[in-house]
């Protein structure tokens, strides 16, 4: 497993995502993501499976410290007195005395910036947070939360898929030190039937979802985020670090993105998007 480095946090470069995934997926599907070596978790408040992915974790066997877990505050709980609250309930949940790294899941809110980064800060100060982040940030928002920000920022977590280009996403995190953790790499099932994708997995005796993830883990500063509801479907996620990409294959996948690839755009929480 590769572990990305950034600004201070050390993240499995693969992740285990819950997102849509009700209590009785998690805690089928989960335990044995965490037998095959998974340690990196991702689960936010708005998911509503915090209680049941804290459940599987505890009764893993595994030590805390082992797994790097993160979840993310929603928007409804941005005012800073619902802000900590939400963090205790989340942790009370998670049944841990603190969360690897918690991030802003959206950035549009009527709260300002500066309150929402002053109590992330605060929440990491108290010893509940290990590291902090936002999703779905702009460019130009993950600049402003830097400079609001008096502890340094580890993750943007965003859409990230070979149809949909992060040019500027990934220039301010690598000019800021913060990784980028990809959600949505599958685009919504239209991977795993893409020719070309299918054409390069072949080459290398891989799934055009393998080469995906491949080639997301394979980015400098990038984490992927996998996700399957079917424990048969695991291993084929998890098995993607015994081969690489050439320069052209990795070029070539960049190639497939087009201006309308993004999938994930909620007007009531997106902000305006980078070019």
């Amino acid at each position: 497993m590769f572990t990305v480095s950034a600004n201070g946090a050390n993240i499995p470069a693969l992740g285990f995502g819950t997102f849509r995934m009700p209590d009785a997926d998690v805690l089928r599907v989960l335990p044995e993501a965490l037998k095959l070596g998974f340690r990196h978790v991702d689960t936010a408040q708005i998911y509503g499976n915090e209680a049941a992915v804290g459940d599987v974790i505890a009764g893993s066997g595994i030590p805390r410290a082992d797994i790097f877990l993160t979840t993310k505050v929603w928007v409804d709980k941005y005012p800073h007195d619902l802000f900590v609250a939400s963090v205790d309930e989340s942790l009370k949940k998670l049944k841990t005395d603190y969360v690897d790294l918690l991030l802003l899941h959206w950035p549009k809110s009527d709260v300002p910036l500066a309150e929402r980064i002053g109590a992330l800060n605060e929440v990491r100060r108290a010893g509940k947070v290990r590291n902090i982040g936002i999703s779905n940030f702009s460019a130009a928002l993950m600049a402003e939360a830097v400079k609001l920000s008096d502890a340094p920022i580890a993750t943007n977590q965003v859409e990230y898929h070979p149809y949909l280009r992060q040019t500027k996403v990934l220039q301010e995190a690598r000019r800021t030190g913060m990784s980028l953790t990809a959600y949505y790499l599958m685009a919504d099932g239209k991977v795993p039937n893409d020719p070309l994708l299918k054409e390069i997995g072949a080459r290398h005796g891989k799934t055009a979802a393998q080469v995906v993830l491949r080639w997301a883990v394979q980015q400098k500063d990038v984490v992927a985020l996998s996700k399957t509801a079917n424990v048969s479907r695991l291993p084929e996620n998890f098995d993607v670090f015994d081969f690489a990409l050439s320069l052209e294959e990795m070029e070539a996948i960049h190639g497939l993105a087009r201006p309308n690839g993004r999938i994930v755009n909620p007007g009531h929480l997106a902000p305006d998007w980078d070019d």
